[in-house]
């Protein structure tokens, strides 16, 4: 997903990892709301796993340079053909011209590789009304393709909000809060809107893990100001109070524990890189054990949960050519 210039103050929005995190934790959801077509026609009681090392190998091998957010998921298909598909899914932040040829590029990519049948959807989350690209079409000389794809653009929930707020559906306040991070440029009226939507949450009765993780997402996609950021927190410790919820988020508390000059953004940073090893110490675990056996995924798992970020994700690339959970982790 690209970066939007639609937030001010309070450095760059970091939008790419709430979505990331929101889709790992919500992907059933947000097929449910936003491809409600398609979330019917997936078997989701025989779950599902994420490939994206795999994608991002994928993506790497087609361009140089820009990164996006995308997911690659392993389905169920249950449409009178039983058997396990690629669901992608790509978050895009801004028109781009090239969108609809990218699509296709990972997609025949993706089939090359894996001679599967492949689902991509695309989910704009743009503020241009007219950019709604759903089609790559080429024709040469009486040669011709069409590759057409499901598109879910947030900017026309803004004509349903009250679905939304009624909507139990969890993956509703995320696309509430990208509606309220991408439409109220002015910081004080974001402030505001965040704390309605926090308010929002704590009514809807969810858990208080479910809660604090909407939160968490939340509080990434809403960016304000560093002053703004702080009167934000200190409003929802009096909501927290009047509900007696204790959501305040683990970044925070990273944050407000060592109390650094700037210990909000930095546990953010430390909370999300946090995040970002949990995932792939679970994908990691979840590859090795579809491709090796149980027995390999037991005997791996101690050096696994203590590798850093930058090893797992190497691993997670070898994983692909790996004839043995030894070349996995080899130092050659």
């Amino acid at each position: 997903m690209t970066q939007d210039s639609g937030q001010d103050g309070g450095g760059n929005a970091d939008q790419d990892s709430p979505w990331k995190e929101a889709l790992e934790h919500y992907l059933e959801q947000a097929m449910a709301l936003l491809f409600p077509h398609l979330h019917e026609r997936i078997d989701w009681s025989k779950g599902f796993l994420f490939r994206d090392g795999e994608l991002q190998q994928i993506v790497r091998e087609a361009e140089s340079g820009r990164r996006y957010t995308d997911k690659l998921v392993e389905v169920y298909a249950d449409d009178g053909e039983p058997a396990w598909i690629l669901l992608h899914v790509e978050v895009q932040g801004e028109p781009e011209r090239a969108f609809a040829e990218r699509m296709f590029t990972y997609y025949y990519r993706l089939y090359d590789r894996y001679r599967r049948d492949i689902v991509s959807v695309a989910v704009l989350t743009d503020t241009s009304p007219s950019f709604r690209p759903d089609t790559h079409r080429y024709e040469r000389l009486g040669c011709r393709l069409e590759f057409a794809f499901p598109v879910a653009k947030l900017l026309d929930w803004r004509q349903r909000w009250s679905e939304l707020e009624a909507d139990p559906n969890p993956f509703a306040c995320v696309v509430m809060a990208q509606l309220a991070a991408k439409g109220e440029r002015d910081p004080h009226r974001r402030k505001d809107a965040k704390l309605k939507l926090t308010r929002l949450l704590l009514e809807r009765g969810y858990s208080k893990d479910e809660t604090r993780a909407l939160i968490r997402i939340m509080d990434w996609i809403i960016n304000l100001p560093e002053h703004l950021d702080a009167e934000y927190v200190a409003e929802a410790h009096r909501l927290e109070e009047e509900y007696k919820m204790p959501f305040v988020t683990s970044f925070e508390r990273v944050g407000e524990q060592r109390g650094e000059k700037r210990g909000l953004q930095k546990g953010r940073q430390e909370g999300r890189q946090e995040g970002r090893q949990e995932h792939a110490v679970e994908t990691l675990l979840r590859l090795i054990e579809r491709k090796f056996g149980p027995e390999a995924k037991k005997a791996s798992r101690a050096r696994v949960e203590r590798a850093a970020v930058g090893e797992l994700e190497m691993w997670l690339d070898r994983i692909l050519d790996a004839e043995c959970v030894e070349d996995v982790f080899s130092t050659d």
